[in-house]
């Protein structure tokens, strides 16, 4: 697969992550501007010049942002531990098949952090 091409979107949600002590910050409800890249990659269509259509990702990517955005993402079934892990392929689960070239889905919860899911099928996340 010589080329990529990636996405960026975003979306506000709160969240709290159930599973840590209580004294942790994280453990109680607290909000992200949350950045998602979506790459796609495969080869370049030599008639259209392109890879795919930025707007067919998009088009891909709006019912699942349609979800998240302004969500406590606790309450989005499949999400009752949604750590940026989990909700990177949980967003998997809903791209793959509308993007058949899907190679990766990155979840930033902050400009410094950055979780990077790569692959699978996304039946353990539904």
């Amino acid at each position: 697969m010589p080329m990529t091409l990636t996405h960026t979107f975003r979306f506000e949600a709160a969240r709290r992550l159930p599973r840590l002590p209580p004294e942790h910050p994280c453990a109680r409800l607290h909000g992200h501007g949350f950045v998602v890249e979506v790459e796609v990659g495969g080869e370049l269509d030599p008639a259209l010049g392109w890879l795919v259509d930025f707007d067919d990702v998009a088009r891909a990517w709006a019912p699942v942002g349609a979800v998240l955005d302004h969500s406590l993402l606790n309450e989005v079934d499949g999400l009752d531990n949604p750590t940026s892990e989990h909700l990177a392929m949980w967003i998997w689960a809903r791209l793959c098949v509308a993007l058949p070239g899907l190679t990766a889905v990155s979840v930033m919860e902050t400009p410094v952090t950055r979780v990077t899911y790569r692959g699978g099928d996304g039946r353990g996340v539904r």
